[in-house]
């Protein structure tokens, strides 16, 4: 399909792109899940990587090559939108820093017992609302090798924008799902074999340095949001309480920068 140049911010094509927020993109009319935006040619060659199917592209004029190299062979039927940088930043409100963005079909999540018949260590988050958060999570979890996350109803979208331009692109690597509540959660955790460790600051906590978790052939590492913590229901479902030693009174890490030490401590 030949490049498509801008002439008119009214288009309707470019609806995906005209001032969307993250809600909005997952209700997108003419999709059956919803659509997400992927930032940079390095993130849209990870979704397509992941299998994930482009509806549009949007491009800056010195890009528009890239973008075409990356599409590869869906550059024949995805249409790339390209224009000028303040044009681009009228339609969407941002600066197209990366030089492309594009409007990606969600796809539909896996179901969780697929997605947890061949993983070994997985993480879950409980209630993580902040796009960041969840973002910087995933790239650790795809960087240090968790086979698969799990994410309660409370937790922050791992596909919205920010969280995915947070990863880098992982949490389209990083194969997920959405599950329940906590019985049906933990019904499905034992189903699997998992043993689950949930990091919280509370009495009794073993030290992730005297926790072993090689002992476990399956092991979860439960995550709770920043503030609140882990919930009641969330705690009682665990098989273990961690924590991280801590030295000059500092009690705590941010809930991205604590996934990833305790992913590695326990990623034997």
């Amino acid at each position: 399909m030949p490049l498509i140049a801008i002439d008119d911010l009214s288009d309707p094509r470019l609806v995906d792109y005209a001032h969307l927020t993250d809600v909005a993109l997952k209700k997108a009319r003419g999709t059956e899940h919803g659509l997400y935006i992927a930032e940079s040619a390095l993130v849209l060659g990870r979704a397509l990587r992941a299998g994930h199917i482009p509806r549009s592209v949007l491009a800056l004029g010195n890009t528009a090559d890239e973008a075409l190299a990356v599409l590869g062979d869906f550059a024949a039927d995805v249409p790339v939108f390209v224009g000028p940088g303040e044009m681009l930043a009228d339609l969407t409100g941002y600066i197209l820093h990366r030089g492309l963005i594009a409007a990606m079909n969600r796809p539909e999540l896996p179901d969780a017992d697929a997605l947890l018949a061949g993983a070994r260590r997985i993480v879950i988050l409980e209630n993580v609302s902040d796009p960041t958060n969840v973002g910087a999570i995933f790239r650790s979890a795809g960087a240090i090798g968790a086979d698969a996350i799990l994410v309660t109803p409370r937790c922050s979208d791992p596909f919205y924008r920010r969280a995915i331009r947070v990863s880098m692109g992982t949490v389209l690597q990083v194969p997920w799902t959405r599950v329940g509540g906590w019985t049906e959660t933990r019904a499905l955790l034992s189903r699997h074999g998992f043993h689950v460790a949930a990091l919280a600051l509370r009495d009794g906590a073993v030290s992730l340095r005297d926790f072993d978790g090689s002992r476990h052939e399956r092991l979860a590492l439960l995550l709770g949001a920043e503030g609140e913590g882990l919930t009641p229901e969330a705690l009682a479902a665990a098989d273990s309480v961690v924590q991280i030693p801590m030295m000059h009174g500092i009690d705590s890490l941010n809930v991205a920068a604590a996934s990833a030490v305790a992913m590695w401590a326990l990623s034997g």
